[in-house]
């Protein structure tokens, strides 16, 4: 268990949550999202807006009479969106501290970097995985941001956000699974609710002659609850509040994730991981839990 943890610069009273948003529906939904955690919490809510105008430069750089015309425009639809967004998210809690950030730099740019003293970082994307415009900046802070970054996904159906369910983790053993453990007491803790650990198993290997054997599933399951519970025993014990139920299955990472997450009010992940999570932010693995998750994930990067 990691003993600076709530020593980190993302648990300071200093530390706001961070909302980015393109106008559009899913960054709506972040920001009520984001405008909700922040409430709870006491915190301070800082919406940004990144407008890369260096791709604007790249396009328009050889009409030097044009160029400065079409970046006005977009510092004035760049304004307009975020005190829109100011409103959406003064709805959700009238005394709530919001403040705006209108940045030249390109969307990811600026959201890694205030990710490094965030409190959590949270994006949108859209219904089924559609994404829009700042599709790539979900795939590109989540890969790259520091702390959490949390994706809030448009479910398609009434239950857009929710406050039931448990937090559910992903743990796969390794040393980078510490981080998405970590964040996820501090969740549950948070939030008054349970903890589910989640690990898949395989079942399969090859053997010398080229054959499948089949594993003792018994003795893996067995041996997979046991290290959930060494693993786990630090934390419980700082927060033993959190009531922790492991669930050790046969099946692939992805369809298991993806399952709880249908009624999880949260889904955290670590930033690497190994066997079943190897890659996990630069695999299929990763890419459609972000996109295809039914509740919130959050991606834990540690301090």
């Amino acid at each position: 268990m990691s003993a600076s943890l709530l020593d980190s610069p993302h648990h300071l009273a200093s530390a706001a949550v961070v909302v980015g948003i393109d106008g559009s529906e899913a960054s709506d939904l972040a920001v009520q999202w984001a405008a909700e955690t922040a409430a709870q919490r006491g915190r301070r809510l800082l919406i940004v807006h990144g407008l890369d105008l260096a791709a604007t430069q790249a396009v328009f750089g050889l009409y030097d009479l044009v160029l400065p015309a079409v970046a006005q425009k977009l510092r004035e639809e760049g304004a307009a969106r975020l005190a829109r967004a100011a409103r959406l998210a003064r709805r959700v809690d009238t005394e709530l501290r919001v403040d705006t950030e209108l940045s030249p730099a390109h969307p990811a740019t600026v959201l890694i970097e205030r990710s490094a003293s965030a409190h959590l970082v949270t994006l949108g994307v859209g219904h089924g995985g559609r994404r829009a415009h700042l599709g790539s900046t979900v795939l590109a802070v989540t890969a790259h941001g520091h702390g959490d970054i949390v994706v809030v996904h448009d479910t398609g159906s009434e239950q857009r956000t929710r406050t039931d369910g448990p937090v559910v983790v992903g743990f796969d053993g390794s040393s980078a699974a510490e981080a998405a453990v970590g964040a996820a007491f501090v969740e549950a803790d948070i939030r008054g609710s349970a903890l589910v650990a989640v690990h898949a198993v395989g079942f399969t290997l090859h053997s010398e002659a080229g054959a499948i054997e089949l594993l003792p599933v018994r003795e893996l399951e067995t041996a997979a609850q046991r290290m959930l519970a060494e693993q786990f025993a630090g934390w419980q014990e700082k927060y033993p509040e959190v009531q922790v139920t492991p669930k050790v299955s046969i099946a692939r990472p992805r369809t298991l994730l993806t399952a709880w997450s249908k009624s999880a009010q949260l889904l955290v992940v670590g930033s690497r991981g190994r066997g079943g999570f190897r890659g996990l932010l630069l695999g299929s693995t990763s890419n459609f839990l972000v996109q295809h998750a039914h509740c919130p994930v959050m991606v834990a990067h540690g301090a």
